[in-house]
Parts: structure tokens; C-alpha cells; sequence
């Protein structure tokens, strides 16, 4: 279901599950397992979904829904599966890692709200995103509505999933839902420049920063105080002294 391999500083998970990279239980517990392993390594400073077909993720398994719906418990099964989903797509978003999504197709339900989880959205223009669990006479639970709306504001939020409405990777670039939107042919490319060029960024300094972003969010956070705590924190690890001592000799040549 899901491949890794690790070039450089950057972990990329190809997912490739025929035919329409759906998730279910298996899947939630692969890319724990994944997290699980390679999260805390040192070495890596960046983690990059991708994936192995025409397109990125359908969202829910149609056969789970069909199998939990027929059964007494199924609601409840359905609802322990979203607080899972819930629970690794926070752990992505929250992780010392640099999350980047290279969404080359179809991302919807649950894939988009993959997508959202990450920190970069790449996306080709071939690209169709979009949360429209609201024709089926539900939500996007596990965390669309709440990321969409930090993301994007609250009027792309009601416009994107009260109208149910998909958009292309260029519109999804103009409305602040993708980071940059370029050609299928293109979006490895871009995805591996992106991904080395925030490679290069110590992995503390780069947590730190995530942080910070976050609190920004956050009304109980002090954000302001945030930033001042790690920064004196930044300033005790080897690494931004030799940087910021290179950086200064060469300012003295």
C-alpha cells in the first residue's frame, strides 16, 4: 500500500492502492507504522506524500462504508475510524517533519483532508480537490471543516464544502487551498526542489518555526512569547553557531 525510501534529508511515501488509493483501517494503520518509524530519526527533516497512480486519494474505502452501514455496530466503527483518521492527520501536522503533498489528481474527502494536514500542497492543474461529503448527507469529520477554514478563511469553507463544490489545482493555488500549481509533468520536479530546499533547514529550527506558525492559530498560545523561548533555544544548538559563526566570517571578507 504504501512504499518509502529516503533520499537525502527527505522521506517520500508513495502510496499505490489500486484503484483509487482509498483509505480504511489497513491504511491508517500503515501510515502509522510508517510515522512511527521513521518520525523522531534524526537524519530526516522532511516527509513527502505521493503518490503511485493517476491520482492522489478518493477518500474513504466504499467497500468499509458499505460493510459498516449493513452491520448493527457500524456507526459506531465508522465513528472510531474518523477519531483515527482524526488522530494521524494531526500527528502529520504536528510533527517535527515538513510535510509536502504532491497532489498529481483527484484528491477528495479524505485525501484532501490528508492534503490539508500537510504543511506544502503541491498540485498539478490536472488536479480536482475538494471535501463534497455534504452529498452524501454528511462531513467532512476528520478535520476538513477546521483546517479548510484556518487555511482558507471561513468564505472559501462554506463555498468549497456547503456547495460541494471540486476545484482545479490552478483555482485551488488562487484560493490559498494549494501552495503552488503547476503541470502533472512538472509536480515531481517541483516537489523534490521544494523538498531540498527546506531540506537545507536545520530540523530545530525548522520545528521551532512550525510552531510558531501554529501558535499564530492558537488563541491560547502566546505566540510573541513563543517566538522569544525559541529563539533562546535556537541559539544553544551547535548547529545555528556554526551556521551563524560561517555566516559572520564571511561578512567580515
Amino acid at each position: 500500500m504504501f512504499t518509502t525510501v529516503i533520499e537525502g534529508a527527505s522521506l517520500i511515501v508513495t502510496m499505490a492502492r489500486p484503484p483509487a488509493n482509498a483509505i480504511n483501517e489497513q491504511w491508517i494503520d500503515d501510515l502509522t507504522r510508517i510515522l512511527d518509524e521513521h518520525e523522531e530519526r534524526e537524519d530526516l527533516r522532511v516527509v513527502r506524500f505521493r503518490s503511485g497512480l493517476s491520482l492522489f486519494c478518493a477518500g474513504a474505502d466504499i467497500d468499509m462504508l458499505a460493510e459498516r452501514l449493513a452491520s448493527e455496530d457500524g456507526v459506531a466503527r465508522m465513528v472510531d475510524t474518523v477519531r483515527r483518521l482524526q488522530g494521524v492527520f494531526a500527528r502529520i501536522e504536528r510533527s517535527p517533519l515538513v510535510s509536502v503533498a504532491e497532489i498529481n489528481g483527484v484528491a477528495l474527502g479524505g485525501g484532501c483532508e490528508w492534503a490539508l494536514s500537510c504543511d506544502i500542497r503541491l498540485a498539478s492543474e490536472e488536479a480536482k480537490i475538494g471535501l463534497p461529503e455534504g452529498r452524501l448527507g454528511l462531513l467532512p469529520a476528520a478535520g476538513g471543516t477546521q483546517r479548510l477554514t484556518k487555511l482558507c478563511g471561513a468564505t472559501v469553507a462554506r463555498r468549497l464544502i456547503l456547495g460541494n463544490e471540486v476545484v482545479g489545482g490552478s483555482e485551488a493555488a488562487a484560493i490559498g487551498l494549494a501552495t503552488w500549481c503547476c503541470p502533472a509533468d512538472r509536480l515531481p520536479s517541483l516537489a523534490r526542489e521544494v523538498s531540498d530546499r527546506i531540506a537545507a533547514t536545520p530540523k530545530a529550527a525548522l520545528w521551532a518555526n512550525k510552531r510558531c506558525i501554529a501558535a499564530a492559530q492558537d488563541r491560547n498560545v502566546d505566540g510573541f512569547e513563543l517566538e522569544v523561548d525559541m529563539t533562546r533555544a535556537l541559539y544553544k544548538t551547535p548547529e545555528a553557531i556554526e551556521r551563524l559563526n560561517a555566516f559572520l566570517a564571511r561578512r567580515k571578507k
